[in-house]
């Protein structure tokens, strides 16, 4: 068995929900697909998906352990450190796996919704372990593959797999552990002035000094 990761390449919407003052985050679309070639050249059999999300919705969603981490780590393992979101409900229907994910008030997921609150763009990736078959032009995954973590990223070679996240009216203030709303308003502005051939080194800059900013506070 091996570690296999898929960029989803289908677009996620991304929304939120207020509740008692607060504003909740959530991404939610197409996290997988079934019985087509990905851009991996990787194809999933619909029985072997179907198995896969019953497994992980028996053991991991319905329990609540169903968690994500803001970028693929190395190996299968979700470290609860890295953890950005959490995993809602996952639905096979026909052959789109729906999902739907809340953005948690975690380190990671602090960052992840700085950067959706900055219009930075990002997606969601499998993660599980498996083996694989060599079937004419494509590799087939084994009925041995188990759904270890949908995780989330940023790829700029699958933008249909982005999420959009607009928001407006949120304040930032780096005040007594806050970011400033400047500091938000900067990178936001640094990454919607940027031009098509520029906008993903601006995206990763921006994103880097993001990360900076909250490294400097926690």
């Amino acid at each position: 068995m091996k570690l296999i990761s898929e960029f989803n390449d289908q677009e996620l919407n991304f929304i939120t929900e207020g509740k008692d003052g607060e504003k909740k985050y959530v991404i939610e679309g197409i996290f997988a697909q079934a019985n087509s070639k990905n851009r991996n050249g990787r194809i999933y059999p619909l029985e072997v998906m179907n198995s896969a999300i019953g497994k992980y919705n028996r053991e991991q969603v319905t329990p609540g352990r169903a968690v994500g981490e803001l970028n693929h780590p190395e190996g299968p393992t979700v470290n609860l450190d890295k953890v950005s979101h959490k995993i809602d409900s996952l639905v096979l229907e026909g052959n789109d796996v729906m999902g739907k994910a809340t953005i948690l008030a975690t380190p990671m997921g602090e960052v992840v919704k700085g950067l959706l609150d900055g219009g930075v763009k990002l997606g969601v990736s499998t993660r599980g372990m498996g083996s694989l078959q060599q079937n004419n032009n494509a590799m087939v995954v084994k009925n041995d593959f188990m759904l270890n973590a949908i995780d989330i990223v940023q790829d700029p070679s699958a933008p249909g797999a982005f999420v959009n996240g607009v928001m407006e009216g949120v304040e930032w203030v780096w005040h007594n552990g806050i970011i400033e709303a400047k500091a938000i308003e900067k990178i936001e502005t640094e990454i919607k002035s940027a031009t098509r051939a520029n906008l993903y080194e601006t995206q990763v800059r921006e994103y880097k000094n993001f990360l900076s900013l909250l490294k400097s506070k926690f």
